[in-house]
């Protein structure tokens, strides 16, 4: 008989069933055919905007020898449809809404976030400072540290939910931004969006994102995210939720053995749609094989030999 272990994290205030959860993009309505979102740690919609957006240029996705490149954009068809619409969809489930925010300017995220907030079916705030397909210079506020600061603590300013920010990968010290968020009132941290790449079609000659470059996600990315979530969890005291790379349940334990408390799955869920159930239920093996009784025990033990 298969013993019975504690799944539960708090993620900075909000506390969820199981670490588990979808990265903001990788995520829809339409796969509620195939999964149960009762049995998720959380909901975590597509990046909304205040207005509607087209998205980028395709093509927009292509395979990498051990992950993806995409480069949508943020296509998104405004705060007012998404508050009408998608937060009145997700509403009917237990689990908890994460909202991911995206905006041109520091007042922006402040505005789409007090509307959000309006809203007692938000339990959570995702701040995407970090997109790296955006424009093709690959510009993001998450990228400045003094930005950071100023628009996390804008945003406090006008919300009392919790506030996750999403850190970019694609910077020379993640540990400066991370500080920064936490500084300024963030209550936890996503580490971290995708990593700012490109690939080319040797026959044509020609890039194989329409906008030239787009953010490198699965397998691949997953040892740079696991360094870096460590490289957080030595400085920082809110909680991380890991996201990079995570295809099994083993890749979600070393994430949180790294340092995180909760993780996000995104490429694995377009390979197999119940990805993250899958995940969950190996987790909870690897938790029986070993005799660990809480997923808490896991976070942040992993053993260096100095």
């Amino acid at each position: 008989m298969k013993t019975a272990v504690n799944m539960s994290v708090d993620i900075g205030g909000l506390v969820l069933k199981n670490p588990i959860m979808p990265a903001s993009g990788a995520f829809g309505p339409e796969m509620d055919r195939v999964i149960d979102f009762n049995k998720l740690g959380a909901l975590v919609p597509k990046s909304i905007t205040m207005l509607p957006r087209p998205g980028n240029a395709t093509p927009r996705v292509c395979e990498t020898p051990a992950g993806m490149i995409n480069s949508i954009g943020i296509q998104s068809k405004g705060i007012n449809y998404y508050m009408e619409n998608i937060v009145p969809y997700y509403s009917k489930y237990d689990s908890p809404l994460i909202s991911s925010l995206s905006a041109d300017s520091i007042d922006e995220f402040a505005e789409i976030a007090e509307i959000v907030t309006s809203s007692k079916n938000v339990h959570a705030i995702e701040l995407n400072i970090s997109c790296p397909n955006l424009k093709g210079n690959g510009v993001a506020f998450g990228m400045d540290a003094d930005l950071t600061f100023e628009l996390v603590k804008k945003v406090r300013s006008v919300t009392d939910k919790p506030i996750i920010t999403k850190l970019t990968p694609n910077v020379t010290s993640i540990q400066e931004i991370a500080l920064a968020a936490e500084e300024a009132g963030s209550d936890s941290l996503n580490v971290a969006n995708t990593l700012l790449a490109m690939s080319i079609d040797v026959h044509t000659r020609k890039p194989k994102i329409g906008n030239i470059m787009g953010g490198l996600s699965g397998p691949g990315a997953k040892p740079v995210i696991i360094r870096m979530i460590y490289q957080v969890a030595q400085v920082v005291n809110i909680p991380i939720i890991g996201c990079g790379g995570v295809m099994n349940g083993e890749d979600a334990i070393e994430m949180i053995l790294a340092g995180a408390t909760a993780v996000q799955v995104g490429t694995a869920s377009f390979i197999q749609p119940d990805a993250m159930l899958t995940i969950l239920r190996e987790m909870e093996d690897y938790m029986e094989q070993y005799q660990i009784n809480d997923i808490r025990e896991l976070i942040g033990q992993v053993i260096i030999n100095n």
